[in-house]
């Protein structure tokens, strides 16, 4: 047992740090963007709106999130991820006491937008950076751990949402979810969120420094915002993303609804989303172990988007059946786990730390046009009752998807100087 406690008092800060970030991910990403088709049939049950009407509001969020994302990158790369999600935790708890009072459909575009906006300044962006600053030589093994948060936050979190909506509906819940962020997450930031190694007088990685000698801070490869946008590689990257996650984004607003449109009950389409994200843990985890391996991101990157476009396949030559559900499910697990996972390590790989969170920032707010996906998916159902063809839809994405990260593979990186 004292061997134990020893060895546990010298592992590595960085790994309690992530361990605590997957934690954080999970409460996010399942009380946001696993828990949105939850929504769906309450809202259009208490007010009337259409699936468009409703996915709207999805989409618009998500856009002016995006759009903000280079403002929260840039605020992530000077004044650290601590500070950011600290702030955010206190703006998105807020704003999600404004989305309790919704009862019109201007409102749910506005508050819905607000909350996106706050909510980025605690999800991605700020984590991705910090475990980014922590992890060097295993930077993909803990991409992919706290990728599985992410993944959790649909297993755990999605059914438990279920519970809250129904014990004290959709207003309540948001009540709840506010509450809950700043519970959890202000302590964490506060007690346990150090921005970089050199903070606890430690080494990225946990590397052993000469004793009595102050750790060493490290200089940040890369380049400059301006020359990475300058590149090719950068604009291409950015398309190839944008396209992928048109296909993801639709299916995680619509996932559970589309469940509904071919029999499942609601319960059982919950049921279904919550073991996609909990197949996803260990197929981030195995990614994230291998990416370390992998020469060049955009060729996994090209595996994964074909993983994608034949589990859509799947749903249309099957029309949801059980069979289909199953091949379905086992391609989504692979390709969706491992897809958000490509961004931060293909960005770092390509253009290095310098300016990290800034480049993510834009390179999320160029991606916003894969917003429009679940629009234009609801629309297709309004007007053919059914998903067909949204999924026709869907599987062209993921085909243009990979034809543009094999374009990417095939440019050149630039040159990686030190800050």
């Amino acid at each position: 047992m004292t061997r134990l406690w020893l060895q546990l008092r010298h592992t590595y800060y960085g790994w309690w740090l992530l361990i605590g970030s997957v934690f954080a991910v999970a409460l996010i990403a399942g009380t946001s963007f696993w828990s949105i088709g939850l929504y769906v049939d309450p809202l259009e049950s208490e007010f009337g709106w259409s699936r468009w009407q409703v996915s709207g509001g999805f989409s618009i969020a998500q856009l002016m999130s995006g759009l903000a994302a280079p403002l929260i990158g840039f605020g992530t790369d000077r004044y650290g991820p601590r500070r950011m999600i600290l702030v955010g935790t206190v703006l998105t708890a807020a704003s999600y006491m404004l989305m309790a009072t919704i009862s019109e459909l201007w409102q749910w575009y506005a508050y819905q937008s607000i909350n996106a906006v706050f909510r980025q300044m605690i999800f991605f962006i700020p984590f991705q950076t910090l475990v980014s600053r922590w992890f060097d030589r295993r930077r993909g093994l803990a991409v992919g751990i706290l990728g599985t948060g992410f993944a959790l936050g649909g297993f755990v979190i999605v059914p438990l949402m279920r519970l809250i909506i129904d014990a004290v509906q959709w207003q309540g819940s948001f009540v709840v979810v506010g509450i809950l962020g700043v519970a959890v997450l202000t302590p964490f930031a506060l007690l346990v969120i150090r921005d970089q190694p050199a903070d606890i007088g430690a080494e990225v990685d946990g590397d052993a420094h000469p004793e009595g000698t102050p750790p060493k801070i490290p200089q940040l490869t890369g380049v400059t915002v301006r020359e990475a946008l300058r590149t090719p590689l950068f604009w291409v990257i950015a398309a190839a993303l944008t396209t992928f996650f048109f296909g993801m984004i639709s299916w995680m607003v619509h996932g559970i609804p589309y469940y509904e449109s071919v029999g499942y009950s609601t319960e059982r389409a919950a049921l279904l989303f919550s073991i996609a994200a909990g197949g996803g843990v260990f197929s981030r985890l195995a990614f994230g172990y291998l990416a370390d391996r992998i020469p060049r991101m955009e060729l996994a990157a090209m595996v994964v988007a074909t993983f994608l476009a034949g589990s859509f396949a799947t749903m249309l030559l099957t029309g949801g059946s059980a069979i289909g559900v199953g091949i379905f499910l086992a391609l989504w697990i692979i390709g969706s786990s491992a897809g958000p996972l490509v961004e931060p390590l293909l960005l770092a790989r390509s253009f290095g730390l310098m300016a990290f969170a800034s480049l993510l920032g834009i390179l999320h707010a160029v991606s916003t046009l894969h917003l429009v996906s679940p629009i234009i998916t609801g629309a297709i159902f309004d007007a053919t009752g059914a998903y067909d063809w949204a999924l026709v839809m869907l599987i062209s994405s993921m085909g243009l998807s990979v034809a543009l990260f094999w374009l990417a593979s095939r440019l050149p990186r630039p040159h990686l100087s030190e800050s």
